[in-house]
């Protein structure tokens, strides 16, 4: 009896890795994050309210399978502020525990891929599709892709998603999950999007087309209809010369933005960065189209950036369209930055911004803004972690407190913080392929 038991066994091994190459992984992200925010996001007044200070920790736990034809990928993760669960309580009852990535993978043929279940969507530069990976959370999408890759380096996404709060068998309406600017954004119902990419020796070219659907509301309360909205354009990047790059973006966005809104919107973007040895520099400039009346005159003439990772852009204080500054007179944002390598694994990024409005917040007021000057520092303490530090300073002006509300804001406004990632690999298993055994 015990010897069957093993060859049932054996079996059962054989059937699972019958001759494939296959890859078994077991890896995890954990990251805890201490921020003093003195000014982060918006300006902190000046009496009445003190700066806050909390550690933030994400608890990632990814199993990932691959074999020629077939990969997956399921993550969970936590993400919980130090202290917000009772020390011997029954239950975690802070909702903290999500599924943050599960989609399986197929292959068809040498060229061919379709990508199915709950996604990071990340293209170029992350402007307009990005991971979000400083936020704890991350960003996902519930999606299904249709790739293709050749060998002279062009490749195609084509993506489809359809968002529902739950089964229903009456109707579709779908309600959205933020509230105010965010609720308009980010929650679309429907999504069709296609991304095409090509590289050439010292060239390379993007071009992004989206459709999002957006469920008709009534103040915040979903009615029957739909409004469309599509962004559009194309990220290039360019190396002339040893250690010099070129990047640019532009893209547009029409449709409509509520059922009485239009929608007509750009944004651009160029950078050049020059390494000529350790040290990188950096000189950039970007443009955002506001709207000086909100859409009051029908048209709303704001670009969103809608799901990039939009904290790196802009300044690390989030001053700009991190879930703020929609519908709002928009940005240009002059920049320069170095990434000055201190150390064989350590570096240190300073960055300084200079913010004005793209449209006017009114009569004789400044378009000026403020300036900010980031400083970050990262050193690799292992493969698998590295520790980051970081300061970042507003120096506000007085339109900065008429565009954020703030009449008397503190003389000082900044934020530090620290980080630790640690993405250690708890397994990699790649069992070699086995001859059925036989019974004799």
């Amino acid at each position: 009896m015990k010897n069957k038991l093993h060859v049932t066994i054996l079996f059962i091994f054989v059937f699972v890795f019958n001759g494939k190459t296959q890859e078994l992984s077991i890896d995890a992200d954990i990251r805890p994050r201490l921020e003093y925010l003195n000014g982060f996001g918006t300006l902190i007044p000046d009496e009445g309210v003190d700066a806050g200070t909390f550690v933030q920790q994400r608890s990632r736990l990814n199993f990932g399978y691959k074999e020629e034809k077939f990969s997956a990928l399921v993550s969970v993760q936590d993400v919980s502020i130090w202290g917000d669960t009772p020390q011997i309580a029954v239950a975690d009852n802070n909702n903290s525990f999500s599924l943050a990535q599960a989609w399986i993978d197929f292959k068809f043929g040498s060229r061919w891929s379709t990508k199915i279940g709950r996604q990071a969507l990340s293209y170029d530069d992350q402007r307009i599709f990005g991971g979000l990976d400083w936020a704890m959370q991350g960003r996902f999408h519930d999606a299904a892709l249709l790739q293709y890759e050749n060998e002279s380096g062009f490749k195609l996404d084509i993506g489809f998603a359809f968002n529902q709060n739950g089964v229903s068998t009456q109707n579709t309406l779908f309600d959205p999950n933020n509230e105010g600017n965010a609720r308009a954004v980010f929650d679309y119902k429907g999504m069709a999007y296609a991304w095409l990419h090509k590289d050439w020796e010292k060239f390379s070219g993007s071009l992004l087309l989206i459709n999002n659907s957006y469920q008709n509301l009534d103040g915040q309360t979903p009615i029957d209809g739909t409004v469309n909205r599509q962004t559009f354009g194309t990220h290039l990047v360019a190396k002339p010369a040893a250690g010099l790059t070129l990047a640019a973006n532009l893209y547009g966005q029409t449709g409509e933005f509520a059922e009485n809104v239009d929608l007509s919107a750009y944004n651009a973007m160029l950078e050049v960065t020059y390494k000529p040895g350790k040290t990188l520099f950096g000189l950039g400039f970007e443009t955002l189209s506001g709207d000086e009346n909100g859409g009051a005159d029908g048209e709303i003439e704001s670009f969103f950036p809608i799901f990039g990772t939009n904290h790196k852009f802009n300044g690390y204080m989030d001053y700009f369209y991190v879930g703020n500054h929609a519908n709002n007179i928009g940005l240009n944002d002059i920049y320069t930055k170095a990434v000055i390598k201190t150390g064989e694994k350590s570096n240190l990024l300073l960055s300084a911004h200079y913010f004005s409005g793209a449209e006017s917040l009114g009569d004789d007021v400044d378009d000026y803004l403020g300036t900010e000057i980031d400083l970050v520092f990262t050193q690799k303490l292992l493969s698998y972690a590295t520790l980051k530090i970081g300061y970042s300073h507003m120096f506000a002006s007085d339109s900065m407190e008429i565009l954020k509300g703030v009449p008397e804001p503190a003389d000082a406004q900044y934020w530090g913080w620290a980080m630790l990632v640690v993405k250690p690999n708890f397994l990699k298993w790649n069992p070699k392929p086995v001859a059925a055994p036989t019974t004799e």
